[in-house]
């Protein structure tokens, strides 16, 4: 391990000896003088001393920080013992992934294994469960189905179709899922004669098993805040409090701010946690040097400037490792440390100490499971419009169960104009697709056999056919004209992505080695980037800036807002901070004498990366030797500023970025007939914004406002009529004196607006009371907290994007959705507010809002006439039309899905018994008609078994049915029809063939039919 050499000194240390021995005589004891990370590895040495020790801190960023230093250090387990997250008003309960950390840690305690705790003093000031209540699970234990029923109800779990989120539980037959709040995975239950027979976990992304289990604990998802926490430690337990004057100024200003808004449940002041921890041992950590208390450590030399000095004794933790140990010949260990120490002649040195900076770690962002999340079809109810391939648009009636022609099967009920209906059976489900179009507009239901719904196809293929030809003749023009090739990457490029402070997604990369690529080729580049705000776009233009300038030609950054132009000049500025490019700013608002300067400087090549508005796009503006133009939001500039675009992209490499996502099956879709990359992730640190919904609260408006400002962080007050913003934030000026607030709304000059916010952006006002114009293209990353008044009034994926303002960096963000108390809500608006606080990357109410904003996006992209032909079809039919004419136009083979039409005289279906609820069995039918192989119905076969036990029979019949189908699709087969005494097989090359029946098996007979064709046709 390479800390040993540095805890042994520590350990061997004489002043650390004798306060250890003062320790356990008179159980108290002090360290001061400790720089950087030195309290967590002096905590570290303690621990051979002390199998558990509890770490107070003052808040939960320096809990993190010291928990991860801890985790660097030591081979025990170390955990964080968070604060519950509560606020002042009716409604505001603790989060179940806060209440699952405190009860499971305190649960594990019982185990008396070795443990660091680390805890902000909030965590203490609450009160705990009298007792911790949990269901411990031991596979082969008995088990009796209802008893557990009933001791899941009582630990506060809550019962559900399907399992998503902590504290939820369901139960199908002999199944049973539960997602324990002290688990990251869900866990299932498989029960027989009242005996656990099988114990796994499973993903919720797609409810698959991921792997046995010998053992789980259920922990209780409530807590009652009746005891001390301390009550629950052994007296073994060594608890440090970390920097005691500034743990004191915490809980004096938790306890007055207590005292504005009383509550039911009282805090526990520094005196009395100090009394409660009397019984412990104890020990006090200072950064300070105090008159009496012994010296280990002392601060480490600053290397800036002179990596070479380092010594090759001394350990090095640094966020960029890779880099450094190409550099220095010292342990370099990947990591993140609030600061290096040094210990006699050994050093511990930090980025701190290397360049001057401290940050979160670089670390990995998380592949997006795309797995088999719900679909869209699965969230049908009745009275939603669906689009069928053949017939068109209709409303969705529900699953009927039907018997024709003594043959009992389920059917998917739609209905068309004039009320007339189509039964799908569930061997065709997949003809039916959710209709989807920006805004949910509704559209006008097709009239069965007027032929209205082949025309409207008809027309819309047209279109898309001639939009097609023209995007595909620019692509290949632009192909024609001589571009500058530019070369690899130089040093100043890999240092560059060195410092990124992340690991770079797949979609991420995927876009840069494509930027990079047709940056290298001989002709002009025209590549889109797709993405939300803050998913890494702005990287990949830093990538290609990077490229041109190390080639000597001057990049252009264009940007449609003052605001943004400050943003990007920033990002820029922080990036290339360690590279000898000149980087500038040219806007309108800039003083006339600067923007002069700026545009001389650019002509004689002093400057290599421009930033700005469309000030950029003036006259007098001249390059010196233009090589790459980033255009970010092109869609927000004028008609104007985009026929000058034009002429400037003549023969230079263009990117350009949107925030607007579009989905992939659109992406996929103009493959070939436009450069286009998409990114999908976002960065690992991005935490689930936690979202209460509540009636309107003066207490927590005041209370959430002073929490983000006591952590250094801004807020948006969005109040959305301009004719009462003013008053509104003079109401938060009242109720939050200590707050500096700002205005802004898209009324005001425009001058004036970019000026605020601006201000806003420097850090000058703390409350940015504003209208919906936040709701796109801003990316603060020190803006965590955002309260909406009136967010009923809001439509789902707009309450998406404006929550979605928040939550751009690692520090957790919150959202608060406030109503009129005693207003009544439509059911609409309840619905929306009840889904918003279920936001997260594989929520429902997530999918939902990503599919309108998305659709919005690929409006955005193919213009507003495109729009209208989606309105017409349906997104999902219009990206399979725009598919076939891309491949059309390109003079390739058509390759519209074919479908197989079974008419068949078989009971195949999903009994409502094996899965009860509608949704997951139109679910599970949409799936199972995707399936395009026999290895792939074993698997769903194999899934079905796991999630809902035993496959029935005739469900069974319905795979048999589904077999046939592939086999038939491929061996070339429209339909299989049974007709009296014969099967009736049609190609779609136009032959028939028929089979006698006969008393056969009239399955295994239709395979052997499409067997022996498929041979005499080989």
């Amino acid at each position: 391990m390479p800390f040993t050499r540095l805890l042994e000194t520590i350990g061997q240390h004489p002043q650390f000896k004798e306060q250890i021995t003062l320790l356990c005589h008179s159980g108290q004891a002090a360290f001061a003088g400790l720089p950087g990370a030195a309290s967590s590895l002096l905590l570290t040495a303690c621990h051979a001393h002390f199998p558990i020790i509890l770490i107070v801190v003052a808040t939960t960023a320096k809990a993190e920080a010291v928990k991860e230093e801890l985790e660097l250090f030591s081979r025990a387990k170390v955990a964080l013992f968070p604060a519950p997250d509560m606020l002042p008003g009716e409604g505001l309960l603790v989060s179940r992934e806060i209440i699952g950390e405190r009860l499971g840690l305190l649960w594990q305690l019982k185990k008396k294994s070795p443990l660091l705790i680390v805890a902000p003093i909030k965590a203490l000031m609450w009160q705990t469960s009298q007792t911790i209540e949990a269901l411990s699970l031991v596979s082969k234990q008995r088990l009796p189905l209802d008893k557990l029923i009933m001791r899941l109800v009582d630990l506060g779990y809550q019962r559900f179709d399907i399992v998503g989120e902590p504290g939820e539980f369901s139960v199908r037959g002999g199944l049973v899922d539960i997602f324990p709040v002290n688990l990251k995975q869900p866990i299932r239950l498989e029960l027989a004669d009242d005996l656990l027979v099988s114990l796994r976990s499973f993903a919720t992304y797609n409810q698959r098993s991921l792997g046995s289990l010998a053992e789980a604990v259920v922990v209780s998802a409530s807590e009652e805040f009746a005891k001390p926490v301390f009550a629950h430690f052994s007296k073994q337990t060594l608890v440090a409090f970390d920097n005691i004057v500034e743990l004191e100024q915490l809980v004096k200003r938790e306890l007055a701010r207590a005292k504005t808004f009383p509550s039911p449940l009282a805090y526990l002041d520094l005196l009395e946690i100090k009394k409660l921890a009397a019984p412990f041992k104890q020990l006090e950590l200072s950064a300070f040097l105090g008159p009496d208390t012994p010296v280990l450590f002392s601060q480490p030399l600053d290397y800036r400037q002179q990596l070479t000095d380092i010594s090759d004794q001394t350990i090095v933790v640094s966020r960029h490792a890779a880099r450094l140990r190409e550099e220095i010949s010292a342990v370099v260990i990947e990591g993140n440390l609030r600061g290096g120490c040094q210990i006699a002649d050994l050093e511990l040195l930090s980025d701190r100490e290397l360049f001057g900076e401290i940050g979160r770690p670089r670390r990995a962002r998380p592949m997006v499971k795309e797995g088999v999340a719900e679909e869209l079809l699965a969230r049908l109810k009745i009275g939603d419009y669906v689009v069928h391939e053949n017939y068109g648009v209709a409303l969705y009636q529900g699953l009927e169960l039907l018997t024709i022609e003594g043959i009992e099967r389920e059917y998917l009920v739609l209905e068309f104009a004039q009320k007339a209906k189509v039964y799908v059976p569930p061997s065709m489900v997949g003809m039916v697709e959710k209709f989807s179009a920006a805004g949910g507009a509704s559209p006008r239901l097709s009239k069965l056999g007027s032929g209205q719904w082949e025309k409207t196809k008809s027309r819309v293929k047209k279109a898309l056919t001639d939009m097609t030809s023209e995007l595909l003749h620019l692509y290949a023009h632009r192909q024609k004209l001589p571009g500058f090739s530019f070369l690899g990457d130089d040093l100043w490029q890999k240092d560059l992505a060195d410092t990124f402070p992340f690991e770079e997604t797949p979609d991420q990369q995927r876009a840069i080695l494509a930027t990079k690529e047709d940056m290298a080729a001989s002709r002009p580049m025209d590549r889109l980037v797709c993405g939300d705000v803050g998913y890494g776009k702005t990287e990949v233009a830093v990538r290609a800036a990077a490229k041109a300038a190390a080639a000597g030609k001057q990049v252009v950054i264009l940007v449609p807002t003052t605001i943004l132009a400050e943003q990007h000049y920033n990002n820029f500025k922080e990036r290339f901070k360690e590279t000898p490019f000149v980087i500038a700013m040219l806007s309108r608002f800039r003083l006339k004498k600067d923007q002069a300067q700026t545009v001389a400087d650019l002509a004689r090549a002093k400057i290599d990366i421009v930033i700005g508005t469309h000030r950029l796009l003036s006259k007098d503006v001249r390059f010196h030797d233009l090589g790459l133009l980033v255009i970010d939001e092109e869609q927000r500039f004028g008609v104007r500023d985009k026929e000058r675009l034009k002429k400037i992209k003549q023969n230079v490499d263009v990117l350009t970025l949107s925030a607007t996502p579009i989905p992939r099956t659109l992406y996929l879709s103009l493959a070939g007939a436009r450069d286009l990359s998409v990114i999908n992730t976002a960065p690992i640190d991005r935490s689930p914004i936690r979202t209460y919904v509540l009636p309107y609260n003066e207490a927590v408006v005041r209370e959430a406002i002073l929490r983000e400002i006591d952590r250094g962080g801004q807020i948006y007050f969005l109040h959305n009529v301009v004719k009462t913003i003013v008053g509104a934030a003079a109401k938060i000026k009242r109720l939050v004196p200590e707050a500096k607030v700002a205005v802004a709304h898209g009324q005001m000059p425009e001058r004036q607006l970019e000026n605020t916010m601006i201000d806003f952006l420097d850090r000058k006002f703390d409350v940015l009371v504003c209208t919906s114009i936040i709701e796109s293209g801003l990316d603060i990353q020190n803006v965590n907290t955002i309260l909406i008044n009136n967010a009923d009034h809001f439509g789902l994926s707009q309450l998406y994007q404006i929550r979605g303002r928040v939550g751009r960096s690692a520090v957790k963000a919150y959202a608060y959705l406030f109503y009129q108390p005693h207003q009544v809500m439509t059911t609409e608006a309840q619905q929306r507010l009840a889904a918003i606080t279920e936001f997260t990357a594989l929520g429902s109410g997530y999918k939902l809002a990503m599919r309108d904003l998305e659709i919005r996006g690929a409006g955005n992209l193919l213009g507003r006439e495109q729009s209208g032909h989606i309105l017409e079809v349906g997104f999902d039919l219009y990206c399979e039309l725009l598919e076939q004419a891309v491949r059309e136009v390109k003079g390739q083979k058509s390759v519209s899905p074919r479908e197989v039409m079974l008419d068949l005289k078989v009971e195949g279906f999903i009994p409502e018994a094996y899965i009860v609820d509608e949704r997951q069995r139109i679910a599970v039918y949409r799936r199972m008609n995707l399936l395009q192989s026999q290895a792939e119905l074993l698997e769903m076969k194999q899934e079905l078994l796991e999630r809902f036990g035993p496959v029935p029979a005739k469900l069974a019949k319905l795979f048999e049915l589904l077999s046939l189908k592939v086999k038939a699709l491929q061996a070339g087969v429209k339909s299989i029809k049974e007709e009296n005494d014969q099967l009736i097989v049609a190609f779609f090359d136009g032959r028939l063939r028929r089979l006698e029946i006969k008393g056969c098996d009239k399955l295994k007979l239709a395979e052997q039919g499409i067997a022996g064709q498929s041979l005499g046709r080989g």
